[in-house]
């Protein structure tokens, strides 16, 4: 239960701040921060377990059949990250309490954070790739909020939207290349994928997936050529910037090249594609990253160059490149949030992030200037803090590199990470000297500018002690969590590697000296370096993608345009011929249409019967202008087709049906006393010959479909429900027993729908008000009084045998014909005559019912049913029986799918009342009463 509280803790805490906002930011923050404060507990005491190299699974199935289960794993990777999610979480929501001004939502913020938090822990907890996926796509929604946060600026709403729309795309690729590598497997299990990784590589359909997979990651982490999205991401709140860079979102996607390592690694395939994407990505970032002159902006480009580093490393696959990635990722995650955080301070406290006027800092804010400093030192790479060791390791496994493709040319990575290395000194030199010295500040808004509260610098002095403190003492602080982390990423112990502050004159440490010699030049040297950047061309990747999004938005208005026309026959002929067409092609190859099954001698009831359904259709057809008429013919075709399924032994679908066609054909009533009685004809005469055509062709076709079918022999799956329906759901109706058991998912999914289409359609109707008829079409008017006297007394008496019939129904459906469906039907008959008979507000006032509360009653009840067969350790929506005995009464079964009946019972009445009363309603001017 570990596993699952620690998702569930953030997603459940997103409540506490806005219930607790209105008694200040303190309380908010605190009560904010009791969700990671409590998982940290939770984690940290799963760690002696972790580090010894134990995998911790939580299992709860879902859709076993589907392979889409609830299952979380908890090894060294995951805790990596989790510890990371939820302790800079923890300091993000401290460093937000001052932050944010009191004039805005706080509560709406934390509560928007804990949301990321949980999707970020859901992703690097899942054991279940569907499930990963359903977080994943959970972490882009929540980062566009927490983006868009500050929704009144437009560079936050168009930020927010291409963050949504880059990684929202790369999430489409990555499901397609999940569901591709889960069918491979036959299991959506990490466990299972992560143990056929030689037999996924050596598929044919393996570029494939792997284009796939690394398109969401590539996306998801800003690597090129997709990095145009992170930079505009930083018109969010510092808070939001520094947790997204350092620990959630963006390391999203290096975790899952690290989770899949094992499957992934080791082609041709991912050597090309992940290890140039990761040199592109570190050495454009690096070289943006030194000409910006926002301070935020500077250190987007910055998260870039690193998140590219650690791709870098992802794709060299030497022996200990894993290591160093997994390495970076720690020491990333501590000086790059530290440096947002301060960063945030600076433009709290002067009002701007302009590098250009922010000079001099260390004379206002010296204790902020020398966290930032050593933070800046870190990411540089300096000697004694974190960032230098696994540069260092990262300069090494780019000498240890040797590959078949690169030939004598495997000199060109590490001179390219070099050279990175010399640009990351650049900027962040730039960063200490242009902010803290270089002169006086310029034009402040605030001035002068001051350090900030005390406690908002307590989250910068935990951070930049980590960087020390790993720097220095690295065995200690971090080599346990290093290991537990590479073992896991790499599915066995990883080679021998030493974290040594001291490893000798070698290779590594001279790159290391030309890096901070060369980035020192380059600073040194950067007035003409601005001078040709500013030679550039300008271009806005927001501008451009923004064009973009209208061109793709002008091209479906155009084939929108032709392909729709707002003509409902237009869309009916172009789907029954698409129909056609696909049927054709389907029964063309076949040698003979007819098949070896003897057919069924038709008797004279049963041919009578069609001959009036096919007479009573084509009238409806000729008819169709008299509405009324044609209304009444068409319902007799409905009571044929119930009679129909009668004739063939299918009583449960002769109830459903015939409850439909009375609830139909009162909805269509309802709708006709707003309309004229007769239509005129507009259809054109060529209009007239393609319908007929079509009609023609499409009962043609699937009268052939038909035959072809029936005369041929088949292979039901009945006989399973016919064998399993008793043992294996408690009921002697098997069609019932299907739609509460076997297949309850899928009537879980309608009666959802179905209430979903009940409250859209009251929506639409609450506050309509249309004109009421006064005369009938012969212009003869209205009786005064709206409501027949006679049905309003036949009604009254007839609604608790209605309700009674219903309750049989219902109450037998698990054995015979009947169910929660019909029997919901049936009372929202009984009810809506009511309506018909003495009016809503006669109703309304005597039988004060929420139906918009029914319908949603209905589908939690189904749902928490199917949420309790966990509690027993069985699938979701499993149900259990059993046979009980009391004085007089007898023995008699109870099932707990009658309680998912129960809940299909309320939604069928409270979505099909809020349409029919709600339609009904519109015929009463003085129905002052809001039905609900």
């Amino acid at each position: 239960m570990t596993l699952a509280l620690l998702i569930a803790l953030p997603l459940l805490g997103t409540l506490l701040p806005l219930v607790t906002e209105r008694y200040g930011r303190s309380l908010c923050a605190a009560a904010t921060a009791l969700a990671p404060l409590i998982g940290l507990g939770l984690l940290l005491g799963e760690r002696s377990r972790v580090f010894g190299g134990e995998v911790l699974r939580l299992k709860w199935e879902w859709l076993p059949s589907l392979g889409l289960n609830f299952s979380l794993r908890l090894d060294g990777l995951a805790f990596l990250f989790a510890l990371l999610i939820l302790g800079i979480g923890l300091l993000v929501i401290l460093y937000a309490r001052y932050y944010l001004s009191k004039q805005e939502a706080a509560g709406r913020f934390y509560a928007f954070l804990l949301l990321f938090m949980g999707a970020m822990l859901g992703v690097v907890l899942s054991e279940n790739l569907l499930l990963m996926m359903v977080f994943w796509e959970l972490t882009s929604l929540s980062s566009f909020l927490l983006i868009g946060f500050w929704g009144h600026r437009s560079d936050a709403r168009r930020g927010a939207r291409m963050a949504l729309t880059v990684t929202g795309a790369g999430g489409l690729a990555l499901l397609a290349g999940v569901l591709l590598l889960g069918h491979l497997v036959g299991s959506f299990e990490l466990s299972e994928v992560l143990a056929a990784g030689h037999f996924i590589r050596n598929h044919e359909l393996y570029p494939l997936v792997l284009c796939l997979i690394l398109l969401g990651v590539f996306t998801k982490s800003a690597q090129f050529p997709f990095h145009f999205w992170l930079p505009h991401a930083m018109a969010a709140p510092t808070p939001v910037s520094a947790y997204l860079h350092s620990a959630t979102m963006v390391k999203a996607g290096v975790f899952l090249l690290a989770r899949l390592y094992p499957v992934l690694s080791g082609s041709d395939w991912w050597f090309y594609i992940v290890s140039l994407a990761g040199l592109a990505t570190l050495l454009v970032g690096a070289l943006m990253a030194l000409f910006q002159h926002d301070l935020k902006g500077l250190l987007a480009f910055s998260t870039i160059s690193h998140l590219g580093l650690i791709t870098l490393l992802f794709g060299l696959d030497t022996p200990l490149a894993a290591v160093a990635a997994i390495f970076h990722i720690i020491n990333h995650a501590t000086f790059k949030a530290s440096l947002f955080m301060a960063a945030g301070i600076i433009d709290h406290e002067t009002g701007s992030r302009d590098m250009r006027r922010i000079n001099g800092m260390w004379k206002y804010m010296p204790h902020t200037a020398a966290l930032a400093m050593v933070a800046s030192s870190a990411m540089a790479g300096v000697p004694l803090l974190n960032g230098f060791l696994s540069k260092e390791m990262f300069f090494g496994e780019t000498l240890a590199f040797e590959h078949h493709l690169l030939g004598s040319f495997y000199w060109l990575i590490p001179a390219a990470a070099t050279l990175a290395a010399v640009f990351s000194v650049a900027y962040s030199l730039r960063f200490i000297h242009d902010v803290f010295f270089n002169g006086e500040p310029v034009n402040l808004p605030k001035y002068p500018p001051h350090e900030p509260p005390r406690y908002m610098k307590v989250p910068v002095e935990i951070l930049v002690f980590l960087c020390v403190l790993v720097g220095v003492l690295p065995g200690l602080s971090v080599a346990g969590l290093l290991h537990a982390a590479a073992t896991a990423t790499l599915g066995a112990t990883p080679p021998v590697y030493s974290l040594s502050i001291w490893h000798g004159f070698n290779l590594p440490l001279l790159m290391s000296v030309i890096a901070l010699l060369g980035g020192i030049l380059v600073y040194a040297c950067r007035r003409p370096l601005f001078h040709w950047y500013a030679g550039l061309p300008d271009m806005d990747a927001k501008a451009v993608f923004e064009m973009a999004v209208r061109q793709v938005v002008a091209l479906a208005v155009r084939l929108t345009s032709a392909l729709e026309n707002g003509s409902l026959q237009r869309y009916l002929a172009l789907m029954l011929i698409a129909a056609l067409v696909a049927v054709v092609v389907g029964i063309w190859d076949l040698p003979t249409l007819a098949g070896t099954v003897a057919q069924t001698p038709p008797d004279l009831v049963t041919a009578l019967g069609l001959v009036l359904l096919c007479v009573m259709a084509l009238l409806s057809v000729a008819l169709h202008r008299q509405r009324l008429v044609a209304l009444v013919m068409l319902s007799v075709v409905g009571l044929l087709v119930s009679l129909a399924f009668v004739r063939f032994s299918a009583p449960d679908l002769a109830l459903t049906q015939l409850s439909v066609e009375v609830v139909t054909v009162i909805l269509l009533m309802l709708a006709l006393y707003f309309l004229p009685a007769q239509t005129p004809s507009e259809t054109s005469s060529l209009r007239s010959l393609r319908d007929f055509v079509l009609a023609l062709a499409g009962g043609g076709v699937m009268a052939l479909l038909t035959f072809a079918v029936l005369t041929r022999p088949y292979h039901s799956i009945a006989g399973f429900f016919l064998d399993n329906s008793v043992p294996g759901g408690g009921g002697t109706n098997v069609v019932n027993v299907i739609l509460v058991d076997f297949r309850g998912f899928d009537t879980l999914g309608e009666i959802s729908v179905l209430a979903l289409a009940g409250l859209g359609i009251f929506a639409l109707l609450q506050g309509m008000r249309l004109p009421t008829p006064t005369e009938d079409p012969l212009g003869r008017p209205w009786a005064r009084d709206g409501h027949s006297l006679i049905l309003a007394m036949l009604s009254r008496v007839l609604l608790p045998l209605a309700l009674l019939v219903s309750v049989f129904i219902f109450l037998r459906g698990h054995n015979l014909p009947g169910g929660g469906f019909i029997a919901g039907l049936i009372t929202a008959v009984a009810l809506i005559l009511q309506y018909i008979a003495s009016g809503a507000s006669w109703i309304h006032a005597r039988l004060p019912l929420d139906y918009r509360s029914m319908a949603g009653a209905g589908v939690l009840i189904a749902g928490l049913t199917g949420l309790g067969s966990w509690a027993f350790g069985y699938p979701f929506l499993t149900s259990s029986f059993g046979h009980f005995h009391l004085p007089l009464v007898g023995e008699f079964e109870l099932a707990t799918a009658m309680l998912f009946d129960l809940g299909v019972y309320l939604t069928v009445v409270g979505s099909t009342l809020l349409i029919l009363a709600n339609l009904g309603r519109l015929t009463r001017h003085d129905d002052a009463k809001e039905l609900h």
